[in-house]
């Protein structure tokens, strides 16, 4: 976990705008990436003003005109702008657990390694000092956007927040529910669970950080009663707030839920019945979905975050995303460690297209996912899984410019001159964060590369 702090953060540029000249790329729709070879973007005030070609035009009377001066940036060969990436589910608190337990099945492993860590966060000072690594690691990565489950403790869930603040991330940061069938060192008495969350949102809107955002958390349907999760739902309606969970992540998991809430009709009607299901509502994995569960989705706009290297570590199945899509739900990528052991959605783009490969062969005439439609997953897709994405997930004029300076010059194994498409293939199928030489959020640069 320790290569991404070889990075320089602290020794990065205040200013949130600037011009970039050189070779963009990003997704206007799921089909196809949309490329400009010869491109110029000016960012004022942490915003995309212009992003389009050059064409001969002179780049710094082009920015004056804009309001934006100084020295442009330009992008050496073998660089490329690109979006910043959205990890749409993650756990903070796990990451000491990365790579450990993959001999075990989902709810095993929860009691066997995930609640026992997560206990250990009423340690402001251990928790404080992970969650500051775990930021960094993020960031390091190229994760710009991150949904954050934290645990059940208020103080060290807002000390996450601070984190997030301090290093420039731009986060959604859940303090998590919990009130039945849980271990008694890791639960919440019900009205103790719903004065916690008023007081963890109170406290991060209080920070008045346009970055750093609450949301919903409860953990799911086993570890939360009906109760719990309707006043929740109360609580996300009447303060206007993003909501995650997990669902159908794991065959025992759904027949668990199943037995629990006997009186629903499927997983699904579970969250709907308690008012969870919004088109601010971005559920985990979704694995086992039925086709009635995905016509509730798709008719209450709530999103799936797809998380391939979780579903295969732990034995929890093959998500088919493109039945999702086709259903009309909308779907971002999720990292979700520590069920998956890398925090890279560079990893999480690789493993989804596997996944959908390793889908087809069992599927006449399947059409896998390609990487560009995968890349749409880990961009714009999860901004819109977030219901952010009139704020980033392109380089659209008047979104925020979140986005990576990405460097992958190769002179032993390029025969040739690569096109821009040709670099975004091999960043994305050979790439590493070591490839990320920038990082920026609201246009400012809060990586410096390696």
């Amino acid at each position: 976990m320790g290569s991404c702090l070889e990075a320089k953060f602290g020794e990065v540029r205040m200013e949130s705008s600037g011009v970039f000249l050189g070779p963009f790329i990003h997704s206007e729709r799921f089909e196809q990436v949309t490329v400009v070879d010869d491109g110029i973007l000016i960012v004022r005030n942490g915003k995309v003003v212009l992003a389009e070609a050059l064409r001969g035009r002179d780049a710094v009377t082009l920015a004056s005109a804009h309001g934006v001066l100084g020295s442009p940036v330009v992008l050496r060969p073998g660089q490329l702008l690109l979006p910043g990436f959205v990890d749409a589910h993650v756990h903070a608190p796990q990451f000491p657990n990365a790579g450990l337990g993959y001999d075990k099945t989902l709810l095993d492993w929860l009691a066997t390694y995930t609640f026992p860590l997560e206990a250990r966060y009423a340690d402001q000072e251990f928790a404080t000092r992970v969650y500051d690594a775990v930021v960094r690691r993020c960031l390091g990565a190229g994760t710009t956007l991150a949904c954050y489950f934290a645990t059940i403790h208020t103080e060290s869930s807002l000390q996450l927040a601070r984190c997030v603040a301090r290093a420039g991330q731009r986060a959604l940061i859940g303090k998590v529910n919990m009130n039945v069938n849980n271990p008694e060192f890791y639960n919440e008495a019900t009205q103790q669970s719903i004065d916690e969350t008023h007081s963890f949102v109170d406290s991060v809107r209080a920070m008045q950080n346009s970055l750093v955002q609450p949301v919903i958390t409860p953990r799911f349907a086993i570890s939360c009663d009906m109760d719990l999760m309707k006043r929740l739902g109360d609580i996300a309606r009447t303060k206007d707030l993003h909501i995650q969970t997990h669902i159908s992540e794991n065959i025992g998991e759904v027949e668990a839920v199943r037995g629990l809430y006997q009186q629903c009709s499927n997983y699904a009607d579970v969250y709907d019945k308690a008012g969870l299901l919004t088109k601010k509502t971005v559920l985990a994995h979704g694995v086992h979905l039925l086709e009635e569960e995905l016509r509730l989705l798709a008719g209450r706009g709530t999103s799936v975050a797809h998380c391939p290297a979780s579903n295969t570590c732990l034995r929890s199945g093959m998500c088919d995303v493109r039945r999702l899509l086709d259903a009309g739900v909308t779907v971002g990528l999720g990292t979700d460690v520590s069920g998956g052991p890398s925090p890279s959605i560079l990893d999480a783009i690789r493993a989804a297209l596997d996944t959908s490969i390793h889908v087809s062969f069992s599927k006449k005439n399947y059409r896998p996912l390609n990487y560009q439609e995968v890349f749409y997953l880990a961009t714009l897709g999860g901004a819109r899984a977030l219901d952010m994405d009139n704020i980033v997930g392109n380089f659209a004029v008047g979104k925020e410019f979140d986005a990576l300076l990405v460097s992958v010059p190769d002179p032993d194994l390029h025969v040739g001159p690569l096109n821009s498409l040709q670099l975004l293939q091999k960043f994305i199928y050979c790439g590493s964060e070591r490839n990320i030489k920038e990082v920026y959020v609201q246009g400012r640069q809060v990586k410096q590369g390696f």
